[in-house]
C-alpha cells in the first residue's frame, strides 16, 4: 500500500481565478491561474474550479487560517483582529467572533469572497 504524500484542496466557485488570488494573498501563496500554491511546496495546493451552481448552504469542511497558534488570551484576540483588518479590503467578510472556552482557543470565523466560511485560528 503506498502512502499519500500531497494533498489538494479544491473550492467550487463562480470566478475560479478571482478567489484563487484572494487566496494567494490570505496565504502568502503564489498566484496561478486558478491555483494558490505554496512557493515552499509544504502547504497544500489549493484549486478553484468553475461551476454553474452558487452556494447555498454552510461549508462542510473549511480551512483554518493559523493565525494565533501559541498566544492566548488578549495577545491572540489582537493577532486575530490584526489579520482580519488585513483581509477585509482583500474582499474577505467578518464573522463571529468565538472567545475562548474550556476547551477551544478564541477564532474568528470569516467568509472569502463568494461566501465560503474559513476561521481565523
Amino acid at each position: 500500500m503506498s502512502s499519500i504524500k500531497q494533498v489538494q484542496v479544491t473550492f467550487d466557485c463562480a470566478d475560479p481565478e478571482r478567489v484563487a488570488q484572494f487566496w494567494a494573498e490570505v496565504l502568502g501563496y503564489e498566484h496561478q491561474g486558478c491555483v494558490a500554491a505554496d512557493p515552499s511546496g509544504v502547504g497544500p495546493r489549493l484549486y478553484f474550479q468553475r461551476v454553474p451552481e452558487g452556494k447555498v448552504v454552510k461549508n462542510r469542511v473549511h480551512l483554518d487560517v493559523r493565525v494565533g497558534t501559541g498566544l492566548v488570551g488578549e495577545a491572540r484576540l489582537a493577532a486575530l483582529e490584526a489579520e482580519c483588518a488585513r483581509l477585509i479590503p482583500l474582499g474577505a467578510v467578518r464573522g463571529q467572533l468565538l472567545l475562548a472556552d474550556e476547551e477551544n482557543e478564541s477564532c474568528l470565523n470569516m467568509q472569502d469572497i463568494e461566501g465560503n466560511e474559513f476561521c481565523l485560528d
